[in-house]
């Protein structure tokens, strides 16, 4: 805390010093740099050198800590006991504290019991290599050997190298109560490692020989360390009858999971949980025609699961390698342009700010459509969609297929769509600029409805971003990766229009929570269930 002519004077000082921080703080021998840039920037705004802060009057009087002190000391001195006698102070640290200032170096810790014999370094290392080995609890472990409960832990940090710092640090004290042990830790960590060797060659009991006898087909010197997790496991179920698992695991020498991992090993390979997630993995997939992945694959069959048995989203990825179940991916082909040139005046782009981003969310249905043309090629020929989808939950409206993009198919899009339409909709109809988008018969459907048309800029691909998204799937899950030789146009369409149909009624989306687009709908009291 600096007093006003404290601050000035280091202004003063810092100003004649050419604005030295250095030899400013070397001068006077404070402040901080920091400290010192803070007053110098307050002197500047304010012209005036900064007021010091008023120093607050201490908690007790010099009478009250007086009393505190005497009083501890002449009644046992306990902390607590005076707390409550006189109300104050509300921490022990704080009487602690004015204790020490008043009568320092009455205060006497009250530290271990000098009676008490001291525990043999041997006694020490086998509780430690107990502690290590886990044979039970600390506090089991420290009333076996009639130690304290936290002596084990203790000697534990002492003996591995780790000593108390972090615990003092801390404000926790330590008791010193078994602080004998010997200054050299390689010393302290060859007797402990001796004692876990002794640990190790317990024999194991009768029934836990002969067991070992019948997997391993030796002699009787055979040894339970030297079989394989897989016998041993074998062997823990030969005695869990006799025995506790809690009992028998520790002399074998294996841990609880890698025992659990080898029964069901045993079992079959898998667990009955692990069974199901599997059997309702290859489900989902397959009901999918192979177009899902492992987040929709995993939220797919966690729906389906029965008892609302969870499945781990890592659990699904392993199935998915170990069944060779792939997503189709994407292969790159040459896109379909319907461009040809500027025919008519192409209205405004509805869906672009002024910073040049688009804009494809939607609040509620048939608020904004988006609509384009795309081609499918077969050895029978070729197919041209032209589907208009509601950006509100990507939901398709309508989706005619046709051997020709011309207007009429363009047209007869629009229509179905605009079955959509609740009285006083007037949704945003957004394409490129397509000449079929710009025929008298495409704009007198548009004006019948009340849509409101918007195109995007010649060549500038985020303009159909949305829907070139759309058909991105669309050819991912339909079409690449499937033989068509032979489908003849005809079945081709009929194909395509029962995707859409399934896309639209059964297909989940993950931005829809794992719904539908019709049973989102639904679920929101858009539509009747």
């Amino acid at each position: 805390m600096y007093s006003t002519e404290q601050r000035r004077l280091a202004i003063e000082t810092f100003i004649r010093f050419g604005h030295s921080y250095a030899d400013t703080m070397a001068e006077l021998g404070y402040p901080n740099r920091h400290t010192l840039n803070s007053w110098w920037r307050e002197c500047r705004e304010t012209g005036e050198v900064p007021v010091g802060k008023m120093i607050r009057e201490p908690r007790f009087s010099d009478g009250q800590k007086r009393e505190a002190a005497e009083h501890c000391l002449g009644h046992g001195k306990s902390l607590s006991r005076t707390m409550r006698a006189l109300g104050y102070p509300k921490g022990s640290d704080t009487l602690r504290g004015l204790i020490d200032g008043l009568a320092p170096g009455q205060r006497k810790h009250r530290g271990p019991n000098p009676k008490r014999d001291p525990v043999p370094i041997e006694k020490k290392v086998q509780v430690v290599a107990e502690l290590e080995a886990r044979t039970g609890p600390a506090a089991e472990i420290a009333e076996r050997h009639g130690v304290s409960r936290t002596a084990p832990c203790i000697w534990c940090r002492e003996m591995m190298g780790d000593n108390v710092g972090d615990t003092e640090e801390k404000g926790v004290p330590v008791s010193r109560e078994y602080d004998d042990l010997p200054d050299d830790i390689e010393v302290l960590q060859d007797m402990l490692r001796e004692a876990k060797m002794q640990l190790r060659k317990v024999q194991p009991g009768p029934g836990v020989r002969q067991a070992t006898l019948e997997i391993a087909k030796e002699d009787q010197g055979a040894d339970p360390e030297l079989l394989t997790n897989e016998e041993k496991a074998a062997m823990v179920e030969a005695l869990r009858a006799e025995c506790r698992l809690c009992e028998i695991l520790p002399v074998v020498g294996m841990a609880k999971s890698s025992y659990e991992y080898a029964r069901n090993a045993q079992a079959g390979g898998e667990t009955e949980e692990h069974a199901a997630a599997r059997k309702a993995a290859i489900e989902a997939s397959g009901a999918s025609g192979g177009t899902y992945g492992y987040r929709r694959i995993y939220a797919q069959a966690s729906a389906d699961a029965e008892d609302g048995a969870a499945i781990g989203e890592r659990t699904v990825r392993d199935i998915m390698r170990d069944e060779g179940l792939v997503a189709c991916a994407a292969k790159k082909k040459r896109r379909y342009s319907s461009y040809e040139g500027e025919i008519s005046e192409a209205p405004e782009n509805l869906l672009r700010d002024e910073r040049g981003k688009h804009h494809f969310r939607a609040n509620k249905p048939n608020e904004l459509w988006i609509t384009d043309v795309t081609e499918f090629r077969i050895p029978a020929g070729k197919a041209y969609l032209s589907p208009i989808v509601d950006c509100f939950d990507g939901m398709p409206l309508s989706w005619p297929v046709s051997t020709s993009p011309d207007a009429e198919m363009a047209n007869s899009s629009l229509l179905g769509a605009c079955k959509w339409l609740n009285e006083g909709d007037h949704p945003k109809i957004h394409s490129d600029r397509g000449c079929h988008y710009r025929w008298p018969g495409w704009t007198r459907i548009c004006d019948e409805n009340g849509l409101v048309r918007s195109m995007s800029r010649k060549g500038c691909s985020p303009g159909s971003a949305r829907c070139e998204g759309f058909f991105g799937r669309l050819k991912i899950e339909f079409f690449h990766g499937c033989d068509w030789t032979g489908a003849a146009l005809e079945e081709f369409m009929g194909m395509l229009d029962a995707y859409f149909r399934w896309y639209r009624d059964v297909r989940i989306k993950g931005d829809l929570d794992y719904r539908s687009p019709m049973q989102y709908r639904r679920d929101l009291g858009l539509l009747a269930a």
